[in-house]
């Protein structure tokens, strides 16, 4: 009898260590499912978007950049989608709801967001999409045109020191 309670108390534990796993694991994935790179622009963010966009994956990154915006003293994110073509894509039809909803969600908090890296095909299905708002939102080819945009905006010049 004892060794079946042990037995039953080992595998409660065994049980409770792979939950503490399964949770560790689920957070990595979160933060990783939307990277949050600092700019050499202050108060700036660049969240490069890579991989499968499911409708699930969409709402954990959306998530994920409001938290981290609330967090720390951001002004303007820079979203990049370069990386995205439509085999990345799950659902077509409901791309740029999504790509707009992520615009309304950022600039509801008083953030200005900036898209790049939208390639012919996926600029294509969100303007089938019918989404007018999106057109709203600021975008540029590369990140290097947006971040000169926002260095003109700000007053900001880039300087090479020379040694």
């Amino acid at each position: 009898m004892t060794n079946e309670l042990t037995q039953i108390h080992e595998l409660k534990e065994e049980i409770s260590q792979l939950k503490k796993q399964l949770e560790e694991s689920e957070e990595l994935i979160r933060d990783i499912s939307a990277p949050i790179i600092p700019s050499i622009v202050p108060e700036t963010i660049l969240v490069p978007i890579t991989g499968r966009l499911s409708p699930e994956r969409f709402e954990m990154i959306i998530t994920r950049i409001l938290n981290v915006s609330y967090q720390e003293d951001i002004n303007t994110i820079i979203i990049d989608f370069s990386a995205i073509s439509e085999r990345e894509i799950c659902e077509m039809d409901v791309f740029g709801t999504y790509v707009d909803n992520l615009a309304k969600a950022i600039s509801l908090m008083g953030i200005e967001v900036l898209f790049v890296g939208f390639t012919p095909s996926l600029t294509q299905i969100i303007v089938n999409s019918g989404v007018q708002q999106i057109l709203e939102v600021k975008s540029f080819l590369t990140f290097k045109t947006a971040l000169q945009y926002l260095m003109n905006q700000r007053g900001l010049i880039f300087q090479s020191i020379k040694k």
